[in-house]
């Protein structure tokens, strides 16, 4: 009679279980399908990257094998970062003021990612959406309740017909997304640059490019102001995402539109298949994306700057991709990506200052943040996680779809 070999149940540990200790145990346990878990996991191990590249980097103390000089930097620079970004009012505003424009841009971003497709024209939406609104703030003299929604829906309707572009190559003759926003970001950098050189934008006695200034009316208010701190630049621009947040989600949750968008993204011929026109689909995706990006660029010139100049978008709108990664393109996701991202921008300037460390080290561990995000199966290897646990990958439907 022979023994029949019976496989353990899930629940059972196994000699590996056994050798492996605690840690091992607990991670082939976690439920590695849950949106918080390869985030999570990706910060820690980008963090622990960041570790090594502050150790090696201190060229003096690896010399004179001073170890423990070297773990209290570490110990510092990762303790100034939320400092830098909670510890006050001073460190919370400049959190927020970093957040709002990366909240809207990566709503721009993951608003395509839910429809299969990838915007990488939010910097030039936001450019566009940017100029709209800093032209009404400066031509138009009314009260500031008239003048903030029109310099605000201003830039909302330039980003969205910025946006459509895109949306109707790709819909109409197939143009690849990814190859249309790109030119289009240069096309829009390019138009801005001249436009801010017209006599209708140039600030009069200069003749670099940057726009006349918004009227103090309309300029978005700031959230701090009863506190009579000129140096807390946080605005309501902050609300306008955390708005922007919510309509995300009750889009796709609750409306038709948004069913269809998820339902295009997750699988296009059945889509179709089911009677959605995925053209109409694809137009309108782009649509909201570039209302999105465009709020970006109004909070940015109506709250932050107060003008427009030629790269005020700098490179929020790649930046807004990494966070619609980090986020997995859930409102709530995105917003806490946002958040995070925010929250290291404005942590590294104490960073450098108190511990000489680089600020380019948040740069550092954002990228890696996001290349940990794009590769699952990577940290499952180094996290040593179960294959029957595996990692669900970024969450959009495709770039071709």
């Amino acid at each position: 009679m022979t023994d029949t070999a019976t496989a353990p149940a899930p629940g059972d540990a196994t000699p590996d279980d056994a050798s492996g200790g605690l840690v091992r145990r607990l991670l082939a346990r976690i439920d590695t399908t849950n949106a918080v878990v390869l985030p999570l996991l990706a910060f820690i191990s980008a963090l622990v990257i960041g570790t090594v590249v502050i150790a090696l980097s201190d060229i003096d103390k690896l010399k004179e094998g001073d170890i423990g000089g070297i773990l209290t930097t570490i110990k510092d620079a990762y303790l100034a970062l939320p400092k830098g970004a909670f510890d006050g009012w001073r460190p919370l505003n400049e959190t927020i003021v970093a957040t709002t424009p990366l909240l809207l841009a990566g709503l721009a971003v993951a608003i395509t990612f839910k429809a299969g497709l990838f915007n990488i024209g939010g910097t030039g939406q936001m450019l566009m959406g940017g100029m709209g609104a800093v032209w009404v703030g400066f031509t138009m003299n009314g009260p500031g309740i008239l003048q903030v929604p029109l310099g605000i829906l201003a830039g909302m309707v330039c980003g969205m017909l910025w946006g459509i572009v895109p949306g109707l190559l790709k819909a109409r003759a197939g143009v690849h997304e990814v190859i249309s926003t790109i030119m289009m970001n240069f096309i829009a950098a390019s138009l801005v640059l001249y436009i801010l050189k017209t006599d209708a934008f140039v600030r009069e006695g200069r003749n670099d490019p940057i726009s006349k200034l918004v009227t103090p009316e309309g300029r978005l208010p700031r959230l701090f102001g009863y506190l009579d701190r000129p140096e807390l630049r946080a605005h309501i621009g902050f609300l306008i995402a955390i708005a922007a947040a919510l309509f995300f989600w009750w889009l796709l949750e609750r409306t038709t539109i948004g069913f269809e968008i998820r339902a295009q993204g997750a699988n296009s011929s059945a889509a179709r298949y089911a009677g959605m026109r995925p053209g109409l689909l694809i137009m309108t995706s782009f649509v909201i994306a570039g209302g999105f990006a465009g709020l970006a660029g109004a909070s940015e010139v109506l709250g932050t700057q107060g003008r427009a100049t030629q790269g005020f978008a700098g490179d929020i709108g790649f930046d807004a991709i990494a966070v619609a990664l980090l986020g997995r393109s859930s409102p709530s996701g995105t917003a806490l990506a946002a958040l995070l991202f925010g929250a290291l921008q404005a942590g590294g300037q104490k960073m450098q200052v108190d511990t000489g460390v680089p600020v380019d080290l948040v740069l550092i561990l954002r990228a890696l943040i996001v290349l940990f995000i794009a590769a699952p199966l990577l940290m499952k290897a180094i996290w040593r996680i179960k294959a029957e646990g595996a990692i669900a990958g970024p969450s959009f439907g495709g770039w071709g779809s």
